[in-house]
């Protein structure tokens, strides 16, 4: 039995041993994922229900509070240059509006030109009265003019009617909503939730091979 002391220096170094290894073994894991997709490119595109289907499953997941927000700025992203405006950087997940000085979760410029035109707040129930008042307080103190504000409750049905009227964008959005999900760090998406997302992409692009 060991009963000597371990000195603390030792016992830091181990613990970062550790979590080297569990983080090379994440990474392992993920590069495979993606290595597989890869392998089905050549494979006809998701249908676009296919792809909300493969959303809703992925928000059915635990801990996916950011996964609307990335869900709104990749459909921005995927057709930017067509209309003309784009999300700006997203704000980290545990940033307060306050902070950060952000009007909205998803804040929509002008392509050439850093004015906020559209914010876009996610809420995962019923926009209340206090909800408004505070999001108004947010405009005025602004020194732009925002010309739209929207809350989102179902942002399935926001991104449905998005990959139908941009169809043919639908692989495209699907590959920078991945991008931006393995981007982020795991305080906001965990690994798991990002394998999720991998095994279930592979599940539904496998069914129409």
């Amino acid at each position: 039995m060991h009963t000597q002391k371990e000195k603390p220096e030792n016992i830091l170094q181990e613990i970062i041993r550790f979590l080297l290894i569990i983080r090379d073994e994440d990474d392992l894991r993920m590069k495979r994922l993606v290595a597989y997709l890869k392998q089905t490119d050549d494979i006809l595109p998701l249908a676009s229900e296919e792809i909300v289907t493969l959303l809703i499953q992925h928000l059915n997941c635990k801990g996916t509070s950011r996964l609307p927000v990335l869900i709104i700025a990749s459909a921005y992203q995927t057709v930017k240059e067509r209309i003309g405006e784009i999300n700006k950087l997203l704000e980290a997940h545990n940033a307060a509006d306050r902070q950060t000085g952000s009007i909205g979760d998803v804040e929509i410029t002008l392509t050439n030109d850093n004015q906020v035109v559209t914010c876009y707040e996610m809420k995962d129930k019923r926009v209340s009265q206090t909800d408004i008042d505070v999001a108004l307080q947010k405009i005025l103190k602004t020194k732009n003019k925002i010309d739209n504000y929207i809350f989102i409750t179902t942002e399935i049905g926001f991104i449905r009617h998005f990959l139908h009227f941009f169809h043919r964008q639908r692989k495209d959005f699907l590959n920078i909503y991945q991008s931006m999900v393995l981007a982020e760090p795991t305080s906001s998406i965990s690994q798991q939730l990002k394998e999720a997302f991998l095994a279930l992409r592979r599940v539904a692009e496998a069914d129409r091979g």
